[in-house]
């Protein structure tokens, strides 16, 4: 009678177990759909702003936060008008669903994590710094360093949101790997650098000046020279992932991936400099591919470099407690 008593109890237990996790996937499932909405919305805020930058868009707007002094200038749209004001809305529409999922965080905070409303709170804190910085880019009419920063907290969005992602993904590891997620950590810097200094190069006409005049070389071609130790650590994570060969299988369509972009994006810088800059095409999409670039190497350092076990991993010492 004992026996039977403990088996009933054990088996509630598990059942409400089962019950609670699903319960709590439930939400976690919607955080992670809201997750990869943003990702992909950071990712066109970034090349709408590198485009309206290459088509010197960035005061076709001349107040902020409307634009001639509406929210939709009708009677003033043309190209220039609707990048910068297209730019705007992704901006706002970013800003709205980070706050969404702040909302709801601290509506389920008793259903999920202890970490996910903190951290939405910082990202909330980034969108409300990166607002300011669009509007001191219209106030300062477009100042290097404004620029700068602006792009520098638009990719610390898109980091902070992938890692955040990836924590909701992840099941516990049984090796942490920091000496991999240390290796990928450093192209992932160099690439960020790069960024910047292709902002500077992009917003102080340094590369113009330079492919016209052979004068303020300096920038484009510490732009051009980070190419070099991004693709030798590049390299290294793949004859890492190869030596290791269970982080190849498990990652093998990321850094097919890292692979693809990092020589586009060589092709893509070569053929703007070959055109003097003259075809936005390649520029936009040399920045798309550094958003790319960057937003698969937060993807490979924060998520679990090997094959998740999901609910059943963590009911299996409920399930030995059973049959025991």
């Amino acid at each position: 009678m004992v026996f039977e008593s403990n088996l009933l109890c054990k088996l509630i237990g598990f059942i409400h177990l089962i019950n609670n996790q699903l319960y709590k996937s439930k939400y976690l499932t919607i955080f992670k759909r809201l997750g990869n909405h943003s990702v992909l919305a950071l990712i066109a805020l970034i090349v709408i702003g590198g485009a309206t930058r290459v088509m010197e868009a960035g005061l076709a707007c001349p107040d902020w936060p409307l634009c001639y002094g509406s929210f939709l200038p009708f009677n003033h749209m043309n190209l220039k008008v609707f990048l910068e004001w297209f730019h705007r809305l992704d901006a706002f529409l970013v800003g709205i669903l980070i706050l969404f999922k702040f909302a709801l965080s601290i509506i389920w905070k008793k259903e999920i994590p202890n970490w996910l409303p903190k951290t939405y709170s910082l990202l909330l804190f980034l969108v409300i710094v990166q607002g300011s910085f669009g509007a001191l880019t219209v106030i300062n009419l477009l100042d290097s360093y404004t620029v700068t920063g602006h792009l520098l907290i638009a990719f610390l969005l898109l980091i902070s949101t992938i890692s955040i992602n990836q924590n909701l993904e992840n099941d516990k590891t049984e090796e942490p790997l920091i000496w991999w997620r240390l290796l990928l950590f450093v192209p992932l810097l160099l690439t960020l650098i790069q960024s910047f200094i292709g902002v500077r190069l992009s917003s102080t006409w340094s590369a113009h000046i330079c492919l016209s005049l052979n004068k303020q070389c300096l920038i484009l071609n510490t732009h051009k020279l980070f190419a070099f130790p991004i693709a030798f650590s590049i390299l290294m994570i793949i004859a890492a992932a190869i030596y290791k060969r269970s982080l190849l299988t498990e990652n093998w369509k990321y850094l097919s991936a890292l692979i693809f972009l990092l020589f586009s994006q060589i092709a893509l810088g070569i053929l703007s400099l070959k055109t003097n800059l003259n075809e936005p095409i390649f520029i936009i999409g040399h920045q798309l591919n550094a958003s790319l670039f960057i937003a698969i190497l937060t993807t490979l350092i924060f998520r679990n470099p090997f094959t998740k076990k999901g609910l059943n991993h963590s009911l299996n010492p409920q399930i030995v407690g059973i049959n025991s």
